[in-house]
């Protein structure tokens, strides 16, 4: 009698063992992920702030040069502005209206660069200088450090997102709410799918 008790009983402990580990396993995985996700998020946010520290020196070194260009230097330096007053939280993609806002914010600042880049060409002299030339090997480096960056956070968004949505994990992961939320992705800028034309 003894035996046929202890049977379920050794049963039902080893598939609660089991349950157990499978629980650790999965919660430890999603947090491994999360966390080189935000390592990436850290280093997309340190390739926008060198751009964002790079700017300053460029639009006071044409400045000098095109002193009659405020429109584009106003909305380089609101860009800019724009960019500092958004506050992410520390989980930024798994706020999808936030994450939303500071590419919003970072495609403006791209926009209002590439304006000055094109008062620039108005001004040889300018293009000349050893100070400009420098700094545009900067921001363009910058540039392709941001893209680089964007990149791997969206291979890192890709292995968290894919690991939370596969079953059981995405019992678990629903289960815990908020702290594993699926990651959103960098998007390209609205109508960049429309080749530029070019005319002679």
């Amino acid at each position: 009698m003894k035996k046929l008790l202890l049977s379920p009983l050794v049963i039902l402990i080893g598939v609660v063992v089991i349950l157990a580990l499978w629980v650790m396993s999965a919660y430890n995985g999603l947090v491994a992920l999360d966390q080189k996700a935000l390592s990436q998020w850290g280093q997309v946010e340190n390739a926008y702030q060198r751009r964002a520290d790079l700017i300053p020196n460029l639009v006071e070194t044409v400045k000098g040069a095109a002193a009659f260009e405020k429109d584009t230097f106003t909305q380089v330096t609101e860009a800019r502005a724009k960019v500092g007053q958004i506050n992410l939280g520390n989980n930024p993609a798994s706020d999808p209206e936030a994450f939303a806002k500071f590419q919003q914010a970072q495609d403006g600042l791209s926009s209002a660069l590439s304006r000055l880049l094109v008062v620039v060409e108005k001004y040889p002299d300018l293009k000349a200088t050893q100070n400009f030339r420098d700094l545009q090997v900067q921001l363009e480096g910058t540039e392709n450090r941001i893209n680089v960056e964007r990149m791997r956070f969206n291979e890192a968004a890709q292995g968290f997102n894919t690991k939370r949505m596969s079953f059981p994990t995405v019992i678990l992961a629903n289960f815990l709410g908020k702290r594993f939320q699926e990651k959103a992705y960098f998007k390209s800028q609205p109508g960049a799918e429309t080749a530029p034309k070019v005319q002679f």
